[in-house]
């Protein structure tokens, strides 16, 4: 598969990785910091896995489907600890839905 054909997937990746980076730096000026320290680590983890996955797919690397789907599984447990947040903070809402459309994307990958 040409890096062409990932293009949906890795721009779903680089979005994901933004909301998750801004997510979790707008969890970090929260007054209660405590309560959202695991979705700040997970936030932090789905950013790394996006970028990473991204870097695959560029490279056309033959485990980018692996990759891709090690990609879909923490932004699907990032998007569950943040919708538990996210009717108090839009942040948290904007990156959860950031996280299932990457996640969707990813798992387009496996059926081309």
């Amino acid at each position: 598969m040409s890096h062409e054909k990932f293009q949906n997937c890795i721009e779903a990746c680089q979005a994901c990785a933004v909301a998750c980076e801004h997510c979790a730096d707008a969890c970090l000026s929260e007054p209660n910091l405590q309560m959202l320290a695991e979705c700040i680590r997970l936030d932090r983890d789905c950013a790394r896995i996006c970028q990473t996955a991204v870097s695959f797919m560029a490279a056309n690397s033959p485990f980018a489907a692996p990759v891709c789907e090690l990609c879909a599984q923490i932004c699907e447990a990032c998007a569950a600890e943040c919708e538990k947040h996210a009717h108090h903070h839009d942040h948290c809402r904007q990156c959860a839905q950031a996280c299932r459309q990457c996640a969707q994307a990813c798992r387009s990958l496996m059926s081309v």
